[in-house]
């Protein structure tokens, strides 16, 4: 049965938390674009969560004073819970969210939603890492944004490029479906909501779009990222451990298949190993310059091998050894990070080594020593990988089916 919508097409909620100095202005732009700019019907919700600024009654006078705009109050702390509350609460077919500094420029909006009420995709989110997005911010947003994306790629295996950028809308059945799995109430909500989503088939739709980083911000950075990398970590073992549903979801709402596995042979491995290698020793050497001076040569090394060993257990999965797809992902990361504790035991030993010859060694030399380490921690990697990790396994000699548990993968 096709639930009813109370002719309602899209709902846009903005949640906000002591905006006081730029709620009328945002609020105001948006309902004035979309008065102009959009045919179907729509709401506006200010989705409030505990402010204790002016921000209430701002936000009160607006829905008194503009047709479809409505206000919404919580008296707990919590963007996603605050996205959470008004969704669920909401009658429309297609549900988005914008930040309230509306740093996305409104013109993604309707390409946004078009393929969420037309039924082509499940989910469409605004993407500042894409080719044709412009993007204007500071290079420490720049480099923490796509570090956080890129771990999320690599770590979880996901295929949309940005979950951070405030500028996403759901279809209300799938809302529906996914939103009790969600646990996360702060700003890992949409990742989350996005992890579950592509683990269990869905289509996501991304759009490029233009995008101006708000210098008036006051997340913060370093707070926001431990939780989104607690945030992960808690979301892969509910994955591996089959508390969220992923089959039924896919058996109910999934569209996308299986890839088959194409594993390349013992010479292709070797290169494809080298290149890889070759990668992360490069990305290990700029990466532990950047880290040598705030942190140390000891916490610097570490840092920058627990970094590349992320990426370079994703790549060789996928590049080197042919594996696609989420199974055993979570595995394959901890015993990858396994061999990396090999790897950091060697690199560490051969620093110490320089520093009982020579104290004052230089970063250079310490830079060369390391290197040299990495090479043969590299060749170490590889059996490791190739024998324990990757290993062929019975199950992966066979074209893989298109089979629920795949499809909708687990981490298992």
């Amino acid at each position: 049965m096709t639930p009813s919508y109370g002719g309602l097409a899209l709902e846009i909620v903005v949640p906000v938390f002591n905006e006081e100095a730029v709620l009328e202005n945002s609020i105001t732009r948006l309902f004035e674009y979309l008065t102009t700019e959009l045919s179907t019907t729509w709401q506006i919700t200010i989705a409030d969560n505990a402010s204790t600024d002016r921000t209430p009654a701002i936000a009160a006078r607006l829905s008194e004073q503009l047709p479809n705009v409505a206000y919404r109050r919580l008296e707990v702390k919590g963007r996603g819970l605050a996205l959470r509350d008004a969704w669920s609460a909401s009658e429309a077919k297609v549900l988005a969210y914008l930040d309230v500094d509306l740093s996305t420029d409104l013109a993604a909006l309707p390409p946004l939603v078009a393929p969420l009420l037309s039924g082509h995709s499940d989910i469409s989110i605004g993407t500042r890492l894409g080719q044709n997005s412009r993007v204007s911010r500071g290079p420490k947003r720049e480099f923490i944004s796509r570090s956080y994306n890129l771990l999320l790629r690599r770590t979880l295996q996901v295929r949309f490029s940005d979950a951070q950028c405030g500028f996403k809308a759901i279809r209300a059945e799938v809302a529906r479906r996914l939103l009790p799995y969600v646990e996360d109430n702060g700003w890992f909500f949409d990742t989350e909501l996005l992890i579950i989503a592509e683990r269990s088939g869905l289509r996501i739709h991304e759009i490029p779009v233009d995008w101006v980083d708000d210098p008036d911000s006051r997340v913060d950075i370093r707070q926001t990222a431990l939780a989104d990398l607690r945030g992960m970590a808690r979301v892969a073992g509910s994955l591996l451990r089959g508390v969220v549903p992923v089959q039924a979801i896919y058996a109910e709402l999934g569209r996308r298949p299986a890839a088959p596995l194409h594993r390349p042979s013992f010479f292709g491995q070797v290169l494809r190993f080298g290149l890889v290698g070759a990668v992360s020793t490069l990305a290990f050497a700029l990466l532990y310059l950047m880290l040598q001076g705030p942190f140390g040569a000891q916490e610097a090394n570490f840092l920058a091998l627990l970094l590349t060993a992320v990426g370079n257990t994703a790549a060789n999965r996928r590049f080197t050894f042919g594996i696609t797809g989420p199974g055993r992902l979570f595995v394959h990361q901890i015993q990858g990070l396994m061999v990396f504790l090999l790897a950091w035991a060697i690199t560490a030993s051969s620093l110490l080594t320089l520093h009982l010859v020579n104290a004052d060694a230089a970063p250079n030399l310490e830079l060369l020593t390391l290197t040299a380490a990495n090479v043969l921690a590299t060749l170490v990697r590889f059996l490791l990988l190739r024998l324990w990790v990757f290993r062929a396994r019975r199950a992966d000699r066979a074209p893989r089916r298109l089979a629920l548990g795949t499809a909708a993968g687990g981490l298992g």
